[in-house]
Order: structure tokens, then C-alpha cells, then sequence
């Protein structure tokens, strides 16, 4: 029992590091973070920070992992779901919302680019997208209904970052944002169906 709740705790500061992190990370940029202010942030030692990680790009990496979890397990489910229009309207859906959660990551990476593709994340992230259109888009459809499968994952992305400037509801927002993206989606379908 003791054990569980030194892990507990041992987890609880993992997050602390990567929160605070990011946190710094978005606000400086990841290039004028260092570890040291990190600690410092944490109200921890250089090398209590180093138990947990030995570099700024393991801390991003670990933040990109866990936020980006519900990604990899939905191009799992979506791996072994039928080719339908349902099931690629239920991606989109799902997908909207694992974007939501990883809100504070997907900013700083779209506020980052140069460093995210410089680092390991990058590469994941792309391989990620990729996995995702794959499973979107329809190998015969043509080239317009292609891109409007593309376009509707990054009607997503978009709304993220556009939309936040807007008054209003940030979920009608997002709803909105959902709805626009469900509707390329659904031509694009429709469109290798014809075909």
C-alpha cells in the first residue's frame, strides 16, 4: 500500500513538472524555458526536476504522449471499424474532442512550429495525421474529395486557434467548428460512394 502511494505521488509531481512546463513553454516558448526555471516554478532542486526528466525535450515529448494518447487509441478503433460514413463522421467527432482536451499542447505546438518539427514530436504528430487521413479518406475517391477529407481535419485544428478570438460560447464554437468539419467529411463520402 505504501508503494501505491509513492507512485501516486511520484505521478502527481510528473504532472506538476509537465503542466508547469508547458505552461512556460507557451508563454516564453520552448527555446527561452530552461530547466532551471522550470524548477524554480516547481519550488524544486535541478536534480529533484532531473529524477523525472533529464531534458526539456523528454518533458515535451512525455506532455505530447500522454495529451496525444486519445489520438493513437482512436486510430486504433478506427483501424478496425468498417470504411462507412458513420464511422468516419464518429472519427471526426472523437477527434474534436480529443483536440479539446490537449487544447494548451495543440497551442503551443501551432505557436511553435519551427521547434516542433525540429524535435521528436514532430515526427509523431505526422505520423499521427497520417494515420488519420488514411483511415478518412477513400483510396479511389478523387482528388477533390481527398482534400476535403484533409481540410476537415485541419477545419478542426483551425477552430482551435481562430475561433478563440470570437465572441461567443466556446462549445457552440467547437460545435460549430464540428459541424463544418462532419459536412466534408460526409461529401467526400458521398463522392467516392458516386464514384
Amino acid at each position: 500500500m505504501n508503494g501505491t502511494k509513492q507512485q501516486r505521488r511520484r505521478g502527481d509531481t510528473r504532472q506538476r513538472i509537465q503542466d508547469v512546463a508547458l505552461g512556460l513553454f507557451a508563454e516564453q516558448g520552448y527555446e527561452k524555458t530552461s530547466l532551471r526555471e522550470i524548477a524554480e516554478s516547481l519550488d524544486v532542486t535541478k536534480a529533484a526536476l532531473y529524477y523525472h526528466f533529464k531534458t526539456k525535450e523528454e518533458i515535451l515529448v512525455s506532455i505530447f504522449e500522454d495529451l496525444s494518447r486519445p489520438l493513437e487509441d482512436l486510430i486504433e478503433w478506427g483501424r478496425e471499424q468498417p470504411h462507412t460514413l458513420e464511422t468516419k463522421q464518429e472519427i471526426i467527432r472523437r477527434y474534436s474532442e480529443a483536440l479539446a482536451g490537449a487544447a494548451p499542447l495543440f497551442r503551443f505546438m501551432q505557436e511553435n512550429q519551427a521547434t516542433v518539427r525540429d524535435l521528436r514530436i514532430g515526427e509523431l504528430f505526422k505520423h499521427r495525421m497520417f494515420g488519420l487521413r488514411d483511415i478518412l479518406m477513400d483510396p479511389e475517391a478523387d482528388l477533390v474529395d481527398q482534400v476535403r477529407c484533409i481540410s476537415a481535419l485541419f477545419t478542426l485544428h483551425a477552430g482551435m486557434f481562430v475561433l478563440r478570438d470570437l465572441e461567443g460560447d466556446p462549445e457552440e464554437q467547437r460545435a460549430a467548428v464540428l459541424e463544418v468539419a462532419t459536412d466534408l467529411i460526409t461529401q467526400a463520402h458521398r463522392g467516392a460512394a458516386g464514384a
